[in-house]
């Protein structure tokens, strides 16, 4: 297999109790993954915008885990605006959330997201949840190389 590259993950994700352990969780797994939490979906959008300067301070995630209950912009609305740029729309989405609504799922699908999670209700679970997660886009799944989402390269 090939050797491990340390990819970028955007967790956006407004509780703060959620965000400690998914970060404790990914930094429990065997890649060393650099993770960029955002509080809310606008910090979220401002940071792809500077991402797509090449901006060594804003790498261009490799994948972003999205809660969609968030106060101001949510997560569908988020998800939206990032599938409409023709630089970022490449980039998965997995939905990380509580919500189990069918009407969710199947929205967020329409959307573009690359999966639907719900979180488990205990911290082993979310552990075995984001290490699959990880293990499957790091290491099963074939990566767009950077080169192709930086502006630069596209014009």
């Amino acid at each position: 297999m090939d050797d491990l590259i340390p990819a970028v993950i955007l967790l956006v994700e407004d509780d703060l109790g959620d965000q400690k352990l998914i970060k404790n969780s990914i930094l429990d797994q065997k890649i060393n993954n650099k993770l960029i939490i955002m509080n809310n979906a606008e910090d979220a959008l401002e940071y792809l915008e500077h991402s797509k300067s090449a901006e060594h301070d804003y790498p261009i995630p490799n994948l972003v885990l999205l809660d969609l209950n968030m106060p101001g912009m949510g997560g569908k609305e988020f998800l939206r605006h990032l599938k409409a740029d023709d630089v970022l729309d490449t980039i998965p989405v997995v939905i990380l959330t509580s919500s189990a609504s069918e009407q969710d799922i199947l929205e967020t699908y329409k959307l573009q997201a690359a999966g639907y999670v719900k979180k488990p209700p205990s911290l082993d679970e979310l552990h075995d949840v984001l290490s699959r997660l990880e293990d499957y886009w790091f290491v099963i799944c074939k990566r767009v190389p950077q080169r192709h989402l930086s502006c630069t390269a596209i014009r």
